[in-house]
């Protein structure tokens, strides 16, 4: 009776067997506890009742969620805020008229040539921007130009042309601020210009050779397309180039000139300008205004006519409701600027931590442009370093590169991921043989920096991803503007971390609207690819869609990331150097930026992980002297220099060193000031 009862005792409520009274654990009985309750980790278990410690909340979070074996990609994240956004009315920017170029008091060559040569499909009708600066073009007014990015901006730029002789010089200058926008403008002016074979176009940029553009300058050149760099170049070193017959001058990307640090090469511009012919007319286009274009506009444009097509929609909605914040341009007013978004243009944003970045970012890639095809993606990285070594790294993992380790699988890679690569750090000619190769593919993935987000008009581009944020919502607005151009369709998709969140209410007060892709379903992509699959021996196949073995496949792929990066000491340095490169550029977010992107809200080990490194690197400093091109002698120690007599400029370069502390430097300048006493 009394062993019965106790059994009735220990009974649980929901039928399950009887606990086992406590003894004396041997060493056997410990082990065999201590395995199972490994096993037991995070496993679903029917035998035992739910733990009663757990509070109110964490229960009801816990509920229709099953337990399940993790590995150490999904622990100890972040959690992900929910997204509390207003909806908001984005600006709209009527693209096209039903107007033709016929009405416009043109040259009928030109018109032909805008119909005919250069996108017949698109250009039969006026654009909105054109139809309102044109005329004011006609009538020789100065123009300040504001629309959105791919309303065909450029090309009535080259709507004035008159009858010119090529040893006239230049009768056009036009600024751009990178070399790949100086050749597409470049091929766009030729293309307009073929009916007038009399009327040479240019372009001068940095990376090409000096000897020959000097030679064509010295022939003459009417129509000149250059970087400010290059051209202050040649203006300080070039006896043959003049200005005394230039009447137009034309500067594209404002905005994005000035960011570049080129305000001193303008005002060089401006003067060597003023100095051979003080009246010209003069344009300034930009997609977003901001200060910096302000100040420009006051310093070379002449009691200009401001144009912006948003604010022309805005007025048949609200009246005035924009022309005080356009008239103002202190610096509170340009951030509440609010910009057009293209009318077929999807954002999307999705919240990652940031242990899962890499994987995330490569499921996203093989779900469009593998599975789905026919698209062409362009992904935005903030420095070069992170370029280089995500183009290798994707390039040998998912592209193929290390299939001769699984060759069973080597079918499932027969549609090949085309990447390519695109950064200030390049050569020249690498540049443009990559930039035209991606603007004749039909797909293709391009890495790439901030020299891609400008201007550029890429066709075809269905995705633009921002692996790293921008670093304000006009520089959102430019990289977006690559796709959904002159009235196409295109998607972008924002990667941020859960402590840059934020971010998403900064773009909703400039009145853009995103929504949210949950990274779980990008993840549940890879169960398309049996590359990643995780084979256990009688395991039988899951209907839909798995957690578990989502979560097995990305680690599977994780680890081919990191067997690849710790394959050999030389990638384990670039991995390195690109996450030094991440972090030095995360500090460079602007002061109004700072709450939601400061260095210390990262986790160094969690985004080590995203680089494909399996611990945090403990000495970053040390990776640009170590990982250089450049074979440079090995650099004595702070004590030897100090011993050593040295001149007072090569010891304040030593002194401010970038790898240098501040106690260092300050210990080492007491130093000096005591030796230079002693003699005395």
């Amino acid at each position: 009776k009394q062993s019965g009862a106790l059994k009735r005792k220990l009974q649980s409520p929901h039928g399950n067997p009887p606990l086992k009274r406590g003894r004396k654990p041997s060493i056997n009985t410990f082990k065999k506890s201590t395995l199972e309750a490994d096993i037991k980790k995070g496993s679903s278990s029917q035998k035992s009742p739910p733990k009663k410690q757990l509070t109110g909340n964490q229960n009801e979070s816990q509920k229709g969620k099953p337990f399940i074996k993790t590995s150490s990609l999904f622990r100890n994240n972040p959690d992900i805020p929910e997204i509390h956004r207003k909806a908001v009315q984005q600006v709209q920017e009527n693209v096209f008229t039903t107007d033709s170029f016929s009405q416009l008091d043109l040259h009928p060559h030109l018109i032909l040539s805008c119909v005919a040569f250069v996108f017949p499909d698109l250009f039969c009708v006026l654009h909105s921007v054109q139809k309102q600066t044109i005329p004011v073009l006609l009538q020789g007014k100065d123009a300040l130009v504001r629309s959105q990015t791919g309303s065909g901006q450029y090309l009535m730029c080259t709507s004035c042309l008159l009858c010119l002789q090529r040893s006239d010089g230049p009768y056009a200058l036009i600024l751009v601020p990178t070399r790949e926008l100086a050749l597409q403008s470049f091929e766009t002016v030729q293309k307009l210009l073929k009916p007038f074979t009399w009327i040479v176009p240019g372009v001068l940029m940095g990376g090409e050779k000096r000897k020959s553009e000097k030679a064509r300058l010295r022939k003459g050149i009417n129509i000149l397309i250059s970087t400010p760099g290059r051209l202050v170049d040649h203006i300080k070193s070039t006896e043959c180039i003049h200005f005394r017959h230039t009447q137009w001058l034309i500067i594209d990307e404002a905005d994005r000139i000035l960011d570049l640090g080129f305000e001193k090469d303008v005002a060089v511009i401006l003067n060597a300008l003023n100095a051979k012919r003080e009246t010209r007319q003069n344009v300034l286009l930009s997609a977003t205004l901001t200060e910096g274009v302000t100040r420009l506009a006051d310093i070379s444009l002449n009691d200009p006519v401001s144009i912006s097509i948003a604010d022309e929609n805005q007025k048949t909605l609200k009246p005035a409701s924009q022309t005080e914040r356009q008239a103002s341009g202190s610096s509170n007013c340009m951030d509440q600027e609010n910009f057009a978004v293209p009318e077929k243009l999807k954002q999307y944003v999705m919240m990652v931590p940031s242990k899962l970045r890499l994987v995330t970012l490569a499921a996203f890639i093989l779900e469009k442009c593998k599975f789905e095809k026919h698209h062409k993606m362009i992904i935005f990285f903030s420095s070069c370093e992170q370029v280089e070594f995500h183009y290798e790294l994707l390039l040998k993992v998912l592209s193929g590169g290390l299939e001769a380790e699984q060759p069973e699988h080597s079918s499932l890679s027969s549609a090949h991921l085309q990447f390519l690569r695109l950064h200030g750090d390049m050569e020249q000619e690498e540049r443009t043989e990559v930039f035209q190769e991606f603007l004749k593919s039909k797909t293709g993935i391009l890495l790439c920096t901030d020299v891609a987000a400008r201007g550029l008009d890429l066709p075809q581009v269905t995705w633009i991803v921002q692996y790293n944020a921008p670093a304000s919502p006009a520089e959102y607005i430019h990289r977006i503007g690559r796709t959904a151009r002159i009235g196409c369709h295109g998607s972008s998709l924002l990667v941020l971390a859960p402590s840059e969140a934020g971010f998403v209410s900064l773009l909703a007060s400039h009145k853009i609207n995103v929504s949210e892709i949950k990274m779980e379903k990008v993840l549940s992509s890879l169960l398309k690819d049996d590359r990643f699959k995780l084979h256990r021996p009688g395991r039988k196949k899951s209907c839909g869609v798995d957690p578990q073995e989502v979560r097995e496949r990305a680690t599977v792929l994780q680890t081919r990331f990191e067997n690849y990066v710790h394959s050999s000491e030389g990638t384990v340095r670039w991995a390195k150097k690109a996450l030094q490169s991440f972090l030095c550029a995360y500090t460079t977010y602007p002061r109004n930026l700072k709450h939601i992107f400061h260095i210390k809200s990262l986790h160094l080990g969690h985004v080590a992980k995203s680089f494909g490194l399996r611990d945090a690197p403990q000495n970053l400093t040390a990776l640009q002297t170590a990982g250089s091109k450049k074979k440079t002698k090995p650099r004595p120690k702070r004590s030897d220099l100090l011993k050593k007599p040295h001149g007072k400029r090569r010891l304040a370069e030593i002194l401010r060193s970038e790898y240098s502390s501040g106690m260092d430097t300050g210990v080492a300048k007491v130093k000096k000031k005591r030796k230079q006493r002693k003699p005395g």
